[in-house]
């Protein structure tokens, strides 16, 4: 055993150790030079413990001055209770210290680029920078406590849906390209020249295929990447949990997802969902939230104000009722006073971010509305916007007309920013609403193309009971789909599939696709529907989102060990980087 090979962990010494021998590796974490003293926090993935260097060992304390940040040693002690009132409760190890006999430095560190240490009040360097230098900056404890949360998340998904039954099966990361979605990231046949892998948006068709073959019950830990533009919750390579299971409908998905949902925040944080899961019809939720992806930790609710638009005088209302549009609103109840004039005029410039032309403000009193729209409002108008809208004296309320889809986005939007400007949601609070989103529309249009796309994938089923409409009315045709919700994020998102290859082709001819097309691209699954493929379904949740919604950061890279930046470079590495002129010779480029 070497002389340096650690008795304990740096986060394990209790006041019960008191006078044994021991040995700790780890990282200088702070220094403090006191002239005949010398005391230093080691530091590793499991805590911090206060080592003392005295004056009566003259040589070791001489090496002890050598010591500075990030030196990796070794120290060899006895574990001492600290003087009373020396205590630090803020530490697990805080009733105890480690008087050093023996000092190893195993590695010195030049001065770091930035701060490894973490302070209350401390200001992170840029991030670049310490994306730049990952390696130092994931031995933050912050971090590190989050990676701990993520493997923790991962094995309670692992734990659980063992015991229910799933098989855990990989799927390949060399396929074929399906054009239908995001962009693929392709990879060049080296053994076949000019054709081309395309890396797995997902496994959603082998997790389908794996329901052809009899495998009932399916999961994997799946690595994805997508060729996408990034933002603070997404990443070009993102994991998910890939679920797929056969004999199924929704209600069934839904009692496996929601018991796994309640373990995981159970086990996790120690936090109980309430099941079963409240549903959102798609419909209700844009209509009442703005968007299909409600955080429901506040009220703020929307209300279809148009039917009382139509009755005022007010040109902007009519004219947008007059081109098809829609009037919406919301009560920010007791908030008429804490807004200025000019905060109102803030808000009316968020609205506008998100296209909406402007916004309408009403501060309501007892008797009357305070408005640069008051004059245009009859008082029976007037009264039945305070009851639409539930208001009473001191509230505000804000409306805005424009197209269905711009009222959607602009309100929703607002939604949000009214509930951070007024503190509606508790950082501190392990606050946590689950829900699900169903009955998507099963199309969209897509008007550059003047076609029909798929709202979510062309394999998902459309109700049955919109079947009829398929050709003729695909617009108003709801899919099979479901949506998982959380404070704010889509973190999951599945459906039945198509497992009758009739309804399977009439749906690629709704999009637009050929019999020619699509048994050029999808042919190995049509192949396969033909072949007994049972009714089946499943869903994909993201890992890393719900990392993100246990550790409560609103930033994805916090969650992921090497994650890109903003522009999808890994600074560490300099990836993507250019390659050998030899290797594009042999690939035929």
């Amino acid at each position: 055993m070497a002389s340096w090979q650690r008795t304990h962990t740096c986060g394990e010494l209790r006041a019960e150790h008191a006078g044994q021998a021991v040995v700790l590796n780890g990282w200088v974490n702070t220094y403090r030079n006191q002239g005949g003293l010398v005391f230093i926090d080691l530091r590793d993935r499991y805590g911090v413990t206060q080592v003392v260097f005295e004056s009566e060992r003259v040589e070791l304390l001489k090496a002890a001055q050598e010591l500075r940040s990030e030196f990796v040693v070794s120290i060899r002690g006895q574990v001492s209770r600290r003087l009373e009132g020396k205590e630090n409760k803020d530490l697990a190890t805080g009733a105890v210290e480690v008087k050093a006999h023996e000092l190893t430095i195993l590695n010195r560190c030049p001065t770091p680029p930035f701060e490894v240490t973490e302070f209350a009040a401390q200001e992170l360097a840029n991030e670049d920078l310490r994306l730049q230098y990952r390696y130092l900056d994931l031995r933050r404890p912050s971090l590190q406590r989050t990676l701990m949360m993520r493997h923790r998340l991962c094995k309670v998904i692992r734990d659980h849906l063992d015991q229910q039954g799933f098989l855990e099966v990989e799927t390949p990361l060399l396929g074929r390209s399906t054009p239908e979605g995001a962009r693929d990231y392709l990879v060049p046949s080296r053994v076949f020249p000019k054709s081309w892998f395309a890396l797995p948006q997902s496994p959603q068709l082998y997790k389908q295929l794996l329901m052809v073959a009899g495998y009932d019950k399916y999961f994997q830990i799946a690595r994805c990447l997508r060729d996408e533009d990034l933002r603070a919750d997404r990443q070009p390579e993102f994991t998910q949990l890939d679920m797929e299971m056969s004999f199924v409908e929704m209600d069934d998905v839904f009692a496996v997802i929601e018991g796994l949902t309640s373990a995981v925040f159970q086990q996790c944080l120690g936090v109980s969902i309430p099941l079963p899961l409240p549903r959102l019809r798609y419909a209700d939720a844009m209509l009442r939230y703005g968007n299909d992806k409600p955080d429901l930790r506040y009220g703020l609710e929307i209300a279809e104000l148009s039917d009382l638009a139509a009755q005022t005088e007010f040109q902007v209302f009519r004219g947008t009722l007059e081109s098809g549009g829609k009037v919406r609103g919301l009560n920010v109840v007791a908030a008429a006073d804490k807004f200025s004039r000019k905060g109102l005029d803030e808000l009316g410039e968020v609205v506008k971010r998100y296209n909406a032309k402007g916004l309408a403000w009403i501060k309501v009193e007892a008797d009357k509305f305070t408005s640069p729209i008051e004059k245009f409002l009859p008082a029976p108008v007037q009264q039945a916007l305070r009851e639409r809208l539930s208001a009473k004296a001191g509230d505000l309320l804000l409306i805005v007309a424009d197209k269905e889809d711009t009222v959607c986005q602009a309100l929703g939007n607002l939604r949000a920013h009214l509930a951070n400007v007024l503190k509606l949601i508790d950082p501190e609070k392990l606050d946590y609403k689950v829900a699900w989103v169903i009955d998507f529309p099963s199309f969209i249009r897509d008007e550059e193309e003047n076609r029909w796309a798929a709202n979510h994938h062309p394999f998902t089923a459309p109700m049955d009971e919109d079947l009829a409409k398929l050709e003729s009315d695909p617009g108003s045709v709801r899919a099979k789909a479901y949506d998982l919700v959380i404070n704010g994020y889509e973190c999951g998102g599945g459906s039945i599939r198509i497992h009758n290859p009739d309804v399977q082709q009439r749906l690629f001819s709704v999009l637009g696709m050929s019999r020619e097309q699509a048994q050029e691209r999808f042919g190995f699954l049509l192949d396969a529907l033909k072949f007994g493929a049972p009714p089946h379904g499943g869903i994909a949740l993201g890992i890393d989102r719900w990392a993100m919604m246990l550790a409560r950061t609103g930033n994805i890279r916090d969650v992921i060990a090497f994650p890109k930046n903003q522009k999808a470079r890994d600074l560490m590495t300099g990836a993507p980087g250019a390659v050998d002129a030899k290797q594009l010779k042999e690939l035929g480029l």
